[in-house]
């Protein structure tokens, strides 16, 4: 912590403050000199050659024009003919005309290559782009599955699909690239049957949102509490910012594609489309803080966590309107060397995702920024983009966020703990940062730049317009006579052929300052309540300055932080044929447990109720922040079902019930792998139509709960539950390649050992 004081101290001394060839920062140098051939960095770590390129900016600063330089070097050094990884084809070159993910990666990845090529591949090298994505493309090779065409998930937590769901990012980046038809016929498959599969599998009716993991953030430990490090269960049941809006743009490009074919299917994805974007807004919006949650729990527990490049997903595809985007990127904390990818930090946790920078999240916040005309926020993130660049010497894959170096001693937790040069995301940000975030040149054609007028020395100098030279087109853009505001942004456009003109114009832009005043770590995460019964009440123990959390819902207002006692009144709900008990809104406090306490721990009497409980914590600090959630203490009626498959039970009261299975899947890591188990369960209760619902069972340690499904019985009825075959990675054909576990080479595997059935009963209007 001493380290990062020192840091933090050294970071607020200063910003990122570029020349037109030169960049000091925090006791560091680089600058640009031009060559014969080209260009020179001459970088903290050492010199780099950088050679002419097919593509170039013509502006007064060499740092500029030979950075740009420096990631069209970079990206050739992506473009290869083979690929290879250690987990794939035991580590032996694959023939694929692909753009590799890194200097430490040469594999295509779905995530890293779907947001490169959406942050501009797609215009650079549309072929490669194509053949990269063709390459994640798959279709099915189990016999006994429905056929269908599918982006590969990449392995990942759990065992995978569908604890993340992020693989309809591969769509983000297709949807430039249809002007061919046959590969626009193969998107549009691949699309109605993604969307399909997800429906059944992914989609929470109940919350109206998809389930998984965030996207990109895919470290547990570093963003979800830790003890998810072990169990990804609660991770496979909440819903992420990030994925869900992903998921809102899968739609929005099926509603465009469908229309164009005349389908008939194209109305139903226009009302799912306009439907997710109101649960987003309503489930995922924190007003008080002004800020998009990045992720909450499957019964709808709010959580303290937000991340950019969600947020500047909900900004970029318009989920977000108006105030509400200008909000949650004004408050989201920025530092002098870039914006931190999660916040809060973790100070438990090593330096990656954690305290860390990420130049393609910087590019999506940068097209954030411009949606809204935060010149602010342009202009940060531009030059956060620009000095990681110039002072690693390469596309970096992530910087430490207080000193924007490649690796940072402190202990346990130094880092980043992986990075890697000439990362393809980071690569396709800088040239977007450049094409997009100077020029103006949006994925449409059209030129609109937003340029802030802090800028103007560095770029122009003297010089009356700089340019972008592409292969096809020339944008020149022209200084204004007077510069009278903040922003800098098209006042008229002249084409004459290939080129371009604009006649820059200032504006004045509202923007709020950045968010420096933002404490940088959460509270540590609590243990587990305890949870006793006391009379016709549930006794709940926990620190003192925790929050209590019933069945995903906050049950006071505010911690006790001294000797105070108050509990919860509770009446009967009205008008039920088994009445229990509901709260009213009246205040409530954790208890002193004794008076001889010293550590500050207390207790909370919670009334009993004939249905399950689950109660969870979070600790808040002095600064207002709250903790990440404590596993949960779930007590209450629950019933074990035992035997041999199908088995039966019989319904005590009529209403709404949890079914959950007891199960192993030993068929991998909990860190990675492609055998998630995933099966439909059918429950066929007399007098009530049948009931099939997904169950996933994620890889494990020992036996431990399924994610949990929810079904409707009659009072008295007797039901039948049966167990039927799903769908998961491995009956996907290309991963027939896959050598680094099960599942793969040796075929399909969709497995796990399965113990009791545990049902509960639910309480009227509880979040399944």
């Amino acid at each position: 912590m001493m380290v990062l004081a020192t840091a933090l101290a050294m970071a607020l001394s200063g910003a990122v403050a570029p020349a037109a060839d030169s960049i000091e920062w925090q006791q560091r140098r680089a600058s640009m000199s031009i060559a014969a051939d080209g260009f020179v960095l001459h970088a903290p770590d050492g010199d780099r050659h950088i050679p002419t390129q097919p593509l170039a900016t013509h502006t007064a600063s060499p740092l500029f024009d030979g950075l740009f330089a420096m990631a069209l070097d970079d990206l050739h050094k992506d473009s290869v003919a083979a690929i290879r990884d250690d987990a794939f084809d035991h580590g032996q070159s694959m023939p694929c005309p692909c753009f590799e993910t890194g200097e430490k990666w040469h594999y295509v990845w779905t995530r890293d290559l779907s947001y490169a090529v959406d942050l501009g591949l797609w215009r650079i090298d549309p072929a490669r782009a194509k053949a990269s994505l063709l390459f994640k493309l798959s279709d099915v090779r189990e016999p006994s599955a429905p056929t269908g065409l599918y982006p590969m998930q990449d392995t990942g937590s759990g065992g995978s699909w569908p604890i993340s769901t992020d693989r309809v990012v591969w769509f983000l980046a297709a949807r430039h690239l249809l002007g061919d038809p046959a590969f626009a016929d193969t998107v549009y498959r691949a699309l109605a049957d993604t969307l399909a599969q997800d429906g059944h599998y992914v989609f929470d009716a109940a919350m109206g949102l998809y389930r998984g993991e965030t996207s990109f953030l895919d470290w547990r430990e570093q963003s979800y509490p830790g003890w998810t490090a072990n169990d990804v269960r609660f991770i496979a049941q909440s819903h992420a910012l990030s994925t869900n809006v992903l998921y809102y743009e899968a739609l929005q490009l099926a509603v465009q594609m469908a229309e164009r074919r005349h389908d008939p299917k194209a109305a139903d994805y226009r009302a799912k489309a306009r439907a997710l974007k109101a649960a987003i807004n309503e489930r995922f919006w924190r007003s008080d803080r002004g800020l998009y949650m990045s992720y909450i729990g499957g019964d709808g527990m709010p959580i303290e966590a937000y991340d950019l490049l969600g947020t500047a997903l909900a900004i970029t595809s318009g989920v977000a309107d108006g105030e509400r985007a200008r909000r949650a990127l004004a408050n989201y904390p920025a530092y002098p060397a870039g914006s931190p990818v999660i916040w809060p930090e973790r100070a438990d946790q090593p330096i990656y995702h954690n305290r860390a920078i990420w130049p393609f999240v910087s590019a999506y916040a940068l097209r954030a920024a411009r949606m809204v005309n935060d010149s602010e926020r342009i202009a940060h993130e531009l030059r956060s983009l620009l000095s990681g660049a110039a002072l690693s010497g390469s596309n970096m894959e992530n910087f430490e966020l207080l000193s924007q170096r490649v690796h940072v001693e402190d202990g346990a937790l130094s880092g980043p703990v992986v990075n890697s040069p000439r990362q393809l995301w980071s690569v396709g940000g800088y040239l977007d940062m450049v094409i997009e975030g100077v020029f103006g040149l949006g994925a449409d054609g059209r030129v609109e730049p937003k340029l802030p007028a802090s800028l103007l020395p560095m770029l122009f100098g003297d010089q009356d317009r700089v340019s972008l030279q592409l292969r096809d087109r020339r944008i020149t853009l022209r200084r204004p006579a007077t510069v009278d505001g903040n922003l800098l942004v098209a006042g008229s456009v002249e084409r004459h052929g290939s080129d371009t003109v604009v006649m820059l114009k200032a504006i004045h832009a509202n923007a709020a300052p950045l968010r420096s005043d933002a404490p940088l770590f959460a509270p540590a995460t609590p243990a587990a309540p305890t949870v006793s019964r006391d009379g016709d009440s549930w006794r709940v123990s926990g620190p003192a300055n925790a929050r209590l959390y019933l069945n995903g819902k906050l049950q006071d207002s505010a911690p006790c932080r001294h000797s105070c006692e108050s509990r919860s009144a509770f009446q009967p709900s009205e008008g039920l044929t088994n009445p229990v008990a509901s709260p009213r809104q009246e205040p409530s406090h954790w208890i002193p447990a004794s008076a001889g306490m010293t550590d500050g721990r207390g207790y909370r009497q919670v009334p009993m109720q004939p249905t399950r409980q689950c109660f969870s914590l979070t600790t808040l600090a002095a600064d207002g922040l709250e903790s990440l959630p404590s596993p949960a203490t779930c007590v209450g009626p629950l019933q074990h079902v035992s035997g041999t498959w199908p088995r039966t039970w019989t319904a005590p009261v009529g209403g709404r019930f949890r079914a959950t299975l007891v199960y192993a899947n030993d068929h991998g890591p909990i860190n990675t792998g492609i055998t998630a188990a995933v099966k439909n369960l059918a429950v066929e209760c007399e007098g009530a139509p049948m009931q099939t619902m997904p169950v996933v069972m994620p890889h494990s340690i020992g036996m431990q709960p399924s994610t949990d499904v929810t079904f409707d019985a009659p009072a008295g009825a007797r039901c039948r539950f049966s167990i039927r075959e799903g769908f998961n990675m491995s009956f996907l054909r290309n991963f027939a390649h896959y050598t680094g576990g099960q599942g793969g080479i040796d075929g399909p595997l969709n497995d796990a050992r399965v113990g009791e059935l545990l049902i509960a009963p639910l309480a009227a209007g509880t979040t399944p």
